[in-house]
């Protein structure tokens, strides 16, 4: 009967079906942004013939456009409620255009055409693509809180969501590199290293895309909103609601700048990973799978122990301990690649240290969100999920419009050359400091921004009773 009663005041339990269900968006999520940010500058560079400064000066205009697109966003789906459901309505419609945009932004039909129309061709469809990625990805987030209101369900949620993440970025990272291998021709002067074959990229691109399509539409099948406002609460919702959260809602403004600084990290050490691997060690296409797959196998074995860890040594623990284990890989990678003849071992190793805690750290910041939405719902009386995740949609991609103009400002500045084999010294440290260096110096940020997060599981445990008991 207690349980019946608390599950009456929002404390959803879920099956583990509707867990990996829900989990499911983000690895059909995954399967086609992560494609995106790990491959598609290289794409651009190295086979569609785009200069590396153009595409820096791209990918920071797309993310500009995101910042004027994800408040809108936000607001409008706070303010309506689909036919399908409010926030899950989006992964079907919208999931369908963002899958043909992704698949175009993959095609090189223009690789006779002048420069200026190639280029127009690419701002067109990452445009394209990044904004109905926002028209996914910010009902995706406000999804969770709309399915429970416990905190340890939403921490359960949250494993599994990042497990399946992680997935999705194995099958990118590590499966991308072996099937574009696999569907391209054989070159007799070029067989070991990553293939730069067009139609090989395409079709790779057609089949991540399609399946991230089907995986979207079982998210959208398994997924129950049961905390969400009524429609006279979002009759008042506004888009000025997004400044004044972000101005009342300190939890949400620490929150907002650990984004900035851990996707803009891992945005810069995913687009150089291609390049230190085919440029750095002279890599085939199976290490690179290999390293790249590295990236996300951790998550299969410290995602699931999430709960106990925190549990363990607190939230705010679990954050120093693996952003201080992300920052020792990333320094012991350093030293390794500096070897007159590295080691491919100790290569791996080094990337499986620094992706554990990467993985980890990043994983939970999602279990947050809920909370700060449950916080601003507290103090204001508004419960606008929608908003406050186009505002953390904001703070992301703004470190992700960091993380994309480095790699290609760098690759510019060192003169990288996608014709040579060897690479200048210069061009070879610039790299390095791509994968090691730079996203070291953002974790240090990370630690000190995360460290003046407030809400403990005790705290909002009680919020969360007094919304129930100010609702009844």
């Amino acid at each position: 009967m207690a349980s019946t009663s608390q599950e009456a005041k929002g404390f959803y339990k879920l099956s583990w079906l509707q867990r990996i269900g829900f989990g499911s968006g983000d690895l059909a999520q995954n399967l086609i942004y992560q494609t995106i940010c790990m491959y598609l500058l290289f794409f651009y560079t190295d086979i569609y013939g785009l200069d590396a400064g153009d595409a820096a000066l791209m990918f920071l205009i797309v993310r500009l456009v995101d910042v004027l697109w994800d408040p809108i966003v936000g607001t409008y789906v706070d303010k309506h409620t689909p036919a399908l459901g409010k926030y899950r309505a989006y992964l079907v419609l919208a999931g369908v255009p963002l899958t043909g945009l992704a698949i175009l932004c993959f095609w090189n039909g223009f690789a006779d055409g002048d420069y200026i129309t190639k280029l127009v061709y690419a701002y067109i469809t990452y445009v394209g693509l990044s904004m109905l990625y926002t028209l996914v990805n910010v009902p995706y987030g406000a999804l969770n809180s709309s399915l429970t209101r416990d905190t340890d369900e939403i921490t359960i949620l949250t494993s599994v969501r990042m497990f399946m993440a992680n997935v999705g970025g194995l099958a990118v990272g590590s499966g991308l590199p072996l099937l574009v291998a696999f569907l391209a021709p054989v070159m007799a002067d070029d067989s070991k290293s990553l293939p730069k074959d067009p139609d090989a990229w395409f079709t790779t691109m057609c089949i991540y895309a399609i399946v991230g399509l089907v995986l979207l539409f079982f998210c959208f099948t398994q997924c129950k909103e049961r905390v969400v406002m009524d429609e006279k609460e979002t009759a008042n919702v506004k888009v000025s609601d997004l400044f004044m959260e972000f101005v009342h809602n300190r939890p949400l403004r620490v929150i907002a700048f650990f984004f900035i600084t851990a996707f803009a990290m891992m945005s810069v050490g995913n687009a150089a990973g291609s390049y230190f691997v085919t440029s750095n060690l002279h890599g085939s296409a199976t290490e690179l799978s290999i390293f790249m797959g590295l990236g996300s196998i951790p998550s299969f074995i410290f995602m699931p122990l999430v709960p106990v860890i925190k549990r363990a040594i607190g939230k705010k623990n679990m954050f120093y301990v693996f952003l201080g284990i992300a920052i020792a890989g990333m320094m012991f990678l350093y030293f390794v690649a500096k070897m007159d003849q590295p080691s491919m071992m100790l290569i791996y190793v080094a990337q499986f240290v620094k992706s554990t805690g990467v993985i980890v750290a990043t994983g939970y910041m999602w279990a947050l969100v809920p909370e700060v939405i449950s916080y601003g719902e507290y103090t204001s009386g508004k419960r606008i999920a929608g908003i406050v995740n186009a505002l953390t949609g904001i703070f992301y991609k703004a470190g992700m419009a960091l993380g994309g103009v480095v790699p290609g400002a760098v690759l510019a500045y060192v003169a990288y050359n996608k014709d040579s084999i060897e690479q200048t010294p210069l061009a070879e440290e610039g790299i390095l400091w791509l994968v090691c260096i730079i996203p070291a110096i953002l974790l240090l940020l990370a630690i000190f921004i995360i460290s003046r997060y407030e809400l403990t599981d005790e705290k909002i445990d009680e919020i969360n009773k007094a919304i129930e008991a100010r609702n009844k």
